[in-house]
């Protein structure tokens, strides 16, 4: 009960322009905490260019909002950014 009632009034909006590094905010489908329909985190990371949004399709591996935990299911996408922002 502490961790939601200490993310209940959580807003990052005012500095999501103030992200400067590349980043990936990677959301689940299937995700209920963070439905996907809503729309709220592409409308939010317009305010963070940097900030690249992809929704993970689901498929029998996903397990909703906990697909987080699953690094298998979004380790290519961390490998990609990684190389994407690699210094050379």
């Amino acid at each position: 009960m502490y961790a939601v009632d200490a993310s209940r009034d959580y807003n990052p909006a005012p500095d999501l322009g103030k992200i400067k590094t590349p980043a990936l905010h990677l959301n689940f489908a299937d995700d209920t905490i963070n439905p996907p329909e809503l729309k709220i985190a592409e409308e939010l990371l317009k305010k963070a260019p940097t900030v690249k949004f992809e929704l993970y399709p689901y498929t029998g591996m996903t397990r909703g909002h906990g697909s987080h935990t699953m690094a298998a299911l979004w380790k290519d996408r961390l490998v990609r950014l990684l190389q994407e922002t690699d210094k050379k």
